[in-house]
């Protein structure tokens, strides 16, 4: 590791939102008036610990120190050489600290509400990955952690479940709606506006109301500038493609923004769930139309009366009706390709690179895998093909051993 962390962990980025938090016509800040006050206070605060030399100092040896970073880019030769085509390599954010990307963005998030004098921070799961990684933060800070999850995603999230009370957490289910992730959201949001006094909103994905959008991907484009670099080090050259799976977006936006400039292609792969046309699935940036959801304007999946529809995914981590609106304004301007993977495509490319590579990705992941695997059958063996692979499979061995026939984990004992 490069001792001039900035070299690696740039703290000046392009592409800001406006002064309104506006990505193009995407993103702002639709909420109660209750809430602008806090959005405003939480805003003032992220822009001076940012530019704070001791704040980044800080965070950034917790990345490195705690979390593990910088995680290794890996060449998988031999599902590469199995499906043929291009090079593919592999962001293993799967091996951070929590086994996901997520703890990039709770570690600067905790950072911040331990400044503001925080004593209390709650959040919103779908994968529990980004749970257990705000559990994870709260415990090292001595803080109290109300964690909103629906009870859906409880049932078969529940190993994540037991990390987050391990860790002293309190999951909180949610049982309205379809009782996922959109449904947490709500929850946590209607928290935090009795509650902002004394609670800090570790919101986990690019979505929210500004300043969030902004400030989680400043939190997690430490992927794509290590990505960058390990690239450059390792295969002599920028990858052609990078691609990862999109459910609010948080790992898509922390690969893709160092590579925004670059002559590289952006590839987002939705959950398409039991088909596109199925009406089960959470493809938004495919098939949705703008309007706001979560305090935001941006792409999602709404019907003829302007009510939220429900979503499918086999992932409970893509199981959301929106994205990001820094996705949804990319998607716009033309700087993003659309893929996506249904339920038995990521569930093969799971079993794929288990078998091939001795890794299992999470089901999040799987979906970006699945594409992967089909981008590089079409392309030449000089080209690169890089997926971020934003999480470990251990949560989802459940929902795969149902999926494949094999019962649950209780019966192969």
């Amino acid at each position: 590791m490069p001792t001039d962390s900035e070299s690696i962990y740039g703290f000046v980025t392009s592409h800001k939102p406006d002064a309104g938090g506006h990505f193009g016509r995407f993103g702002g800040r639709y909420v109660a008036e209750t809430l602008m006050g806090p959005l405003q206070e939480l805003e003032d605060a992220f822009n001076e610990a940012w530019s704070d030399e001791a704040f980044q100092a800080e965070r950034i040896r917790l990345l490195q120190q705690y979390a593990g970073r910088a995680t290794p880019l890996y060449h998988a030769e031999h599902l590469s050489e199995e499906v043929g085509g291009a090079q593919i390599l592999l962001k293993r954010e799967d091996l951070t600290h929590t086994g996901a990307h997520k703890i990039n963005n709770t570690i600067g998030q905790g950072l911040l509400a331990h400044r503001m004098g925080k004593k209390r921070v709650i959040a919103e799961t779908g994968a529990g990955q980004h749970g257990v990684a705000t559990a994870t933060v709260a415990a090292m800070f001595g803080m109290q952690c109300d964690v909103y999850m629906g009870r859906e995603d409880m049932q078969r999230q529940a190993p994540n479940v037991f990390r987050m009370r391990l860790l002293g957490a309190n999951v909180i289910p949610v049982d309205s709606g379809t009782a996922t992730l959109k449904d947490a959201l709500n929850d946590a949001l209607r928290d935090w506006v009795a509650s902002c006094q004394d609670t800090f909103y570790i919101i986990g994905t690019v979505a929210g109301p500004h300043p969030y959008p902004l400030m989680v991907r400043e939190f997690h484009v430490v992927i794509g500038q290590e990505a960058r670099r390990q690239c450059l080090k390792q295969m002599g050259k920028l990858p052609d493609v990078a691609i990862a799976c999109v459910g609010g977006g948080s790992n898509a936006m922390g690969l893709f923004h160092p590579l925004r400039d670059d002559p590289v292609r952006l590839v987002a792969v939705e959950a398409a769930g039991h088909g596109l046309n199925s009406g089960e699935h959470a493809a938004s940036l495919g098939t949705g139309k703008p309007g706001i959801l979560h305090g935001n304007l941006t792409y999602l999946l709404e019907d003829s009366d302007g009510q939220i529809e429900g979503t499918h995914s086999i992932s409970a981590g893509l199981d959301y009706p929106g994205v990001g609106p820094e996705l949804a304004y990319m998607h716009e301007q033309g700087r993003l390709e659309l893929m996506s993977a249904t339920d038995e495509e990521a569930l093969a490319a799971f079993q794929q690179l288990s078998l091939c590579e001795g890794i299992l990705p999470a089901l999040e992941s799987s979906h970006a895998v699945a594409a992967a695997i089909r981008m590089a059958a079409d392309m030449r063996p000089d080209e690169i093909l890089l997926v971020n692979l934003s999480g470990r499979g251990d949560k989802d061995l459940n929902t795969v051993c149902e999926k494949l026939g094999m019962g649950g984990m209780e019966s192969l004992t």
